[in-house]
């Protein structure tokens, strides 16, 4: 008999499909991993070198810099368009 903690441990998915749907439609779906430090490859989980995963970070944290000064005028353009849309008396 399996017991409860095997049981979870083997229901456990370690990656995902992600869709993006654009106008009702899925334009990509990708395969993406869910482990930390694993990254997909070909299907199959590979596990991503030092070198890589600094990489990613450096490229992550230069990302988060561009997009902060520009947070204000995408929330600001977010806050017009629920304005505009409760006004029209969509939710």
């Amino acid at each position: 008999m399996i017991g409860f903690k095997e049981f979870i441990e083997l229901d456990e998915q370690s990656w995902k499909r992600v869709n993006r749907v654009r106008g009702g439609k899925v334009q990509r779906r990708k395969m993406v991993s869910l482990r930390p430090g694993y990254r997909m490859q070909a299907g199959k989980l590979v596990r991503m070198s030092a070198a890589e995963k600094r990489k990613r970070h450096l490229s992550q944290m230069k990302a988060a810099r561009k997009r902060r000064p520009m947070l204000s005028r995408i929330l600001r353009k977010r806050k017009l368009s629920l304005r505009r849309r409760s006004t029209a008396g969509i939710k």
